[in-house]
């Protein structure tokens, strides 16, 4: 039997809110309120997480995503803008003095990013490591889901989930999105492009790059098969135990009031002052 870890199913909530409670469980752990723990949530209304420094005003088009009734969200970590929508979301906190943590983030994503490869296995899809080969994989998309970055993970050689990680006070972040459905028009609708030839041969590379746990299972699998696949699979992977923690309702009034006063209110055009 391995570590204990805190495992919280937040279920869905809206980007603000899940950015939010992502952010507080890192300040929680660096108090020491919390150890190290997972958390597996959804969106709702599904939602767009810009990267913490991406000119979200040259590459997002906000008039579409009101029509559609997206919010749009900075996320605290770095990379392209992610389209939450139909997938699981994780997020893992941990220290960065763990013994199972290496000291290189590329290593530490290994590690967690293992859970994954587990949970993909879980539901009889076989996954690998994304390796980049640096001259290939350039790309000036703003889309997450158009390349594939270090350990992140590949079924038939295109990307399946897409991972992003930080560190502050000593405690590391990492989260994640792991699509159950891609509705690829959608996403590019929400993305700017000079031309509507350009947009649309953009669309048509994606469908190589991308792919859906549905579209790689043998049969279609809902979120709760997923959840239970993936919390398998981060216990298998990380050789932890997960125990459920219910958060308090000081915790989730706390996440509502930086919901309001923070991420709702982000500037998108900058990003979050360090």
């Amino acid at each position: 039997m391995g570590e204990t870890w805190g495992f919280i199913d937040s279920g869905h909530a809206s980007p603000a809110f899940n950015m939010a409670l992502d952010e507080l469980m890192l300040e929680w752990l660096s108090k020491g309120e919390m150890g190290p723990t997972i958390r597996f949530y959804g969106w709702s209304p599904a939602g767009i997480s810009i990267g913490r420094f991406q000119d979200a005003d040259e590459k997002i088009d906000f008039q579409q995503a009101a029509v559609y009734g997206m919010e749009i969200v900075r996320r605290q970590t770095g990379g392209r803008a992610v389209l939450h929508d139909h997938e699981l979301t994780y997020s893992v906190v941990v220290p960065e003095t763990h013994p199972a943590m290496p000291r290189s983030v590329k290593e530490a994503y290994l590690v967690i990013s293992k859970g994954l490869l587990e949970g993909f296995r879980e539901l009889a899809i076989h996954a690998e490591f994304a390796i980049p080969e640096t001259s290939r994989e350039k790309t000036d998309s703003a889309v997450c889901f158009d390349k594939s970055s270090w350990y992140e993970l590949l079924v038939d050689g295109k990307k399946a989930a897409g991972s992003a990680q930080m560190r502050r006070k000593g405690m590391i972040l990492q989260h994640g999105s792991i699509p159950i459905e891609i509705d690829r028009m959608k996403l590019f609708d929400l993305f700017s492009y000079p031309s509507a030839a350009i947009k649309r041969r953009a669309l048509e590379a994606f469908k190589e790059k991308a792919i859906s746990i549905n579209e790689a299972a043998d049969r279609p699998h809902d979120f709760d098969e997923v959840k239970a696949a993936f919390k398998q699979g981060f216990e298998k992977g990380l050789g932890i135990q997960l125990e459920t923690m219910v958060l308090s309702e000081a915790q989730l009034m706390e996440a509502g009031r930086l919901a309001e006063t923070k991420y709702k209110n982000l500037d998108l055009k900058f990003s979050i002052e360090k």
